[in-house]
């Protein structure tokens, strides 16, 4: 039976994406031979001075945002968020993170790198930013994530230094805005023809894969 393809769009800086990231590894431990993530990464705070401005200048700026994260965070049993993430080693951009996490996704396709290295990478990365107010602003420390997580320094900053991981970024916001994905986390399913986003519940996202499971074949359609 061929896999069903599920494409995951997230920004790493994502509160939303940092929640849900429990809702992928389940369904990998529940369909290990029947799904495959294509995980992409799009701009949500592509510019975090820039987005807070516009969106948090009359509620607080930073400090009301980061507020906004911990009333999230407080909501869900399975996390526990620093009391002064996003307040300490604030980011300018999300970008560097998202480069980072493109050079693991390159070599673990081209074998350098084994199986499931960049779901281990960005678990981790989203870990030490939301659950230790860790700094991910530059490439010193995400390469000191990277040995974190167990991946080797050279191999992604030979990537990153070849100008590969920025070309690969690329391609991911290209398709996000064809697609017109500008959430956090976004899964499209069965060729776009389903999508699921923002917060969504696990079971939710199961009964998708169970029909596409149960229903392989297209049908057509009732207009």
């Amino acid at each position: 039976m061929p896999r069903i393809q599920i494409t995951h769009f997230s920004d790493a800086l994502c509160v939303w994406a940092y929640l849900a990231q429990v809702r992928c590894e389940e369904l990998h431990e529940r369909f290990p031979d029947q799904i495959s993530m294509d995980y992409r990464f799009l701009s949500v705070f592509g510019d975090v001075r820039g987005k807070l401005d516009r969106q948090w200048s009359n509620r607080g700026g930073l400090e009301g945002y980061a507020a906004h994260v911990q009333e999230i965070g407080a909501s869900f049993d399975h996390v526990e968020l620093h009391p002064r993430v996003w307040l300490e080693a604030t980011p300018a951009s999300s970008m560097p993170a998202h480069l980072y996490l493109c050079a693991v996704r390159l070599l673990e396709a081209r074998g350098e790198f084994g199986g499931g290295a960049l779901e281990g990478a960005a678990r981790s990365l989203r870990q030490a930013f939301f659950e230790e107010a860790a700094e991910l602003g530059g490439q010193a420390a995400l390469l000191g994530q990277a040995e974190r997580a167990g991946l080797a320094r050279a191999p992604i900053e030979a990537v990153l230094d070849g100008g590969e991981a920025c070309a690969a970024l690329s391609g991911d916001i290209e398709l996000a805005q064809a697609s017109g994905v500008r959430v956090s986390p976004t899964l499209s399913l069965n060729e776009d023809r389903q999508r699921l986003t923002g917060n969504v519940g696990y079971r939710v996202i199961e009964a998708n894969v169970r029909e596409l499971l149960e229903r392989p074949a297209p049908e057509g359609s009732w207009c």
